[in-house]
């Protein structure tokens, strides 16, 4: 009998075991970036690796999202209405393939939102759709309770939803297809093996490029180095179709340009290229008591005189709504922000080169500030004692994944004051010190778009300040040149950039962060006013009784 019991024990563990992991491993898996598309093409053994440096804290479980219900108006769509819209989609294209290049909330209008109370039922939830199938674009509004289906005249609309990331892992292989392509690239002593492109955004350029989505490859060799953007095939852009990955042209200009060498390269710290600044002694802001903030019902944060609502977004990153501070006087919240998110991320290269032209990149609106954000590092992202928020996204199919955190909010403390004053006793014999720290509270995101990383932080002051603040890093995208020395450059010669190091130029490019800011401090009734001061000189006398003309010296502007 305890034979029995003891088989049905193990019984009963081994098939719990086995729905976990069924569970586990049928649980929607977020598509890969960028960047994972390129290192898994090139190694195998990185897609098993996130490549993460410095520390590494111990793996927490991910959070289960399956039960997550809206609180407010503006709240994300969660899983299980992400799953109801996928339904609702699915049926309408029937057995037509089709792709999901975005599926966010439909948030509703302004005023249903502020005259929302907690308490109050939410406004009827609805999806914004951008579908494409049979090479026709779909805009469509879809109810997540009703499943009802509105699509929207996409006739006079030009232009192309954003590429996906299964857009970008299914044309990477392209080029190798091609015989052309493949001859140049032996041409240059590279084995095709130890080739991988990447498809960036063309623009547009011409008429002939109507009615085809169309991206450019560029293509690295992966030996020698992590850091493939050192290693660029100089000269090989392969224009390609997305939709059926056919090659429309190759442009192959560039043999005589060397490879850069990968020595030197690999900026990760276990490759040890030069000189490593260690700090023996670990820093950390320490909160013995925990932060000052909260995050209530997911999404509302809560911290000092400030309440606004925060939310991850596919293309914006994050999105703050409903910014409002409470006036140390009277009590009352005071608006400040209806919303406010970055619109858009311009990159123009300036070389007119064939190979470069083109490079003129909108990096929110066709890529995702909020698709290619990577899981933030804990520790070295952000500091202890931050809070994490994930994203509920959807896949190419429709179906949701999620991001785990993408955003952390946070208490920023550098040591500094943000007022004091001290007197001496002048009056009486006590001496008044006052002093006060400057705190703030800080909301990041950090997108990870190909060879460059953006932090954007949106940092909150006691004072009622709201600062915006874009931190560029990662990896400069490079030009290959034959040229190893400046001496070597003809005179008159423009490189369109420097020569970082041998057969390397970084070309002249500008980064454009456009931010969409909808105000309502005290109210709607607000305007944007741009002033210019200038200097007006007016005219005297010197001492002498002469009259003189107040001009200065050098050009006002």
């Amino acid at each position: 009998m305890e034979g029995k019991n003891i088989l049905g024990f193990l019984f009963f563990t081994i098939a719990a075991v086995l729905l976990i992991h069924v569970t586990i491993s049928n649980f929607p898996r977020p598509p890969p970036t960028p960047s994972d598309l390129l290192a898994c093409a090139s190694n195998s053994a990185y897609c098993t690796s996130k490549n993460r440096i410095l520390r590494h804290p111990a793996t927490v479980a991910a959070n289960d999202h399956t039960t997550d219900v809206p609180h407010h108006p503006l709240d994300p769509l969660t899983v299980r209405e992400v799953n109801k819209v996928y339904e609702a989609i699915k049926s309408l294209f029937e057995k037509s393939a089709y792709t999901v290049h975005s599926l966010v909330l439909e948030e509703p209008d302004k005023a249903v939102v502020l005259r929302w109370r907690k308490g109050d039922p939410l406004p009827p939830r609805e999806a914004s759709v951008m579908a494409r199938s049979a090479g026709k674009n779909y805009l469509l509004t879809v109810g997540v309770e009703s499943g009802d289906v509105v699509q929207h005249d996409t006739s006079h609309i030009s232009g192309f939803p954003l590429v996906t990331l299964e857009d970008m892992q299914s044309v990477i292989k392209a080029p190798l297809a091609s015989a052309h392509f493949n001859r140049t690239i032996v041409a240059r002593g590279v084995d095709p093996n130890d080739v991988a492109c990447l498809p960036f955004s063309p623009g547009w350029f011409g008429e002939a490029e109507d009615g085809r989505r169309l991206v450019k490859l560029e293509c690295f060799t992966t030996t020698e180095t992590a850091n493939f953007y050192m290693r660029p095939i100089e000269g090989i852009i392969v224009l390609t179709d997305l939709d059926t990955h056919e090659i429309v042209e190759i442009v192959d200009k560039g043999r005589h340009i060397p490879i850069p060498k990968g020595a030197g390269t690999d900026y990760r710290l276990s490759a040890a290229n030069g000189p490593i600044i260690k700090l023996p002694n670990p820093i950390s802001m320490e909160q013995p008591s925990g932060p000052n903030f909260v995050i209530e019902d997911d999404h509302l944060v809560k911290w000092a005189n400030w309440e606004f609502h925060l939310k991850p977004d596919p293309r914006a990153g994050v999105v703050v709504s409903q910014a409002k501070i409470r006036d140390p006087d009277t009590g009352v919240l005071r608006n400040v922000m209806y919303k406010g998110f970055a619109s858009e991320l311009f990159v123009p290269y300036m070389d007119p080169e064939e190979a470069w032209y083109f490079k003129t990149y909108m990096d929110a609106g066709e890529y995702g500030f909020g698709l290619q954000a990577l899981p933030l590092d804990p520790l070295n992202d952000c500091p202890r004692n931050a809070k994490y928020m994930d994203a509920i996204f959807a896949a190419a199919d429709g179906t949701p994944y999620v991001r785990e955190n993408m955003v952390c909010v946070f208490e920023r403390y550098a040591g500094d004051a943000a007022w004091r004053h001290t007197e001496s006793p002048i009056v009486g014999d006590e001496m008044i010190r006052e002093a006060r720290p400057k705190v703030t509270l800080v909301a990041r995101m950090v997108a990870s778009l190909a060879n460059y990383d953006y932090i954007v932080d949106w940092e909150f002051h006691a004072d009622g300040l709201i600062h915006v603040k874009v931190a560029l890093t990662g990896i400069v995208i490079v030009k290959g040149t034959s040229y190893v020395n400046m001496n070597e450059v003809k005179e008159n010669e423009n490189l369109y950039g420097t020569l970082l190091s041998d057969n390397i130029i970084g070309v002249v490019h500008d980064h454009y962060v456009n931010f969409h800011l909808d105000m309502d401090i005290d109210g709607q009734d607000n305007s944007f006013l741009n002033v210019h001061l200038k200097r007006e000189y007016t005219q005297g006398r010197s001492q002498g009784g002469s009259r003189v003309v107040g001009r200065p010296p050098f050009p006002v502007r």
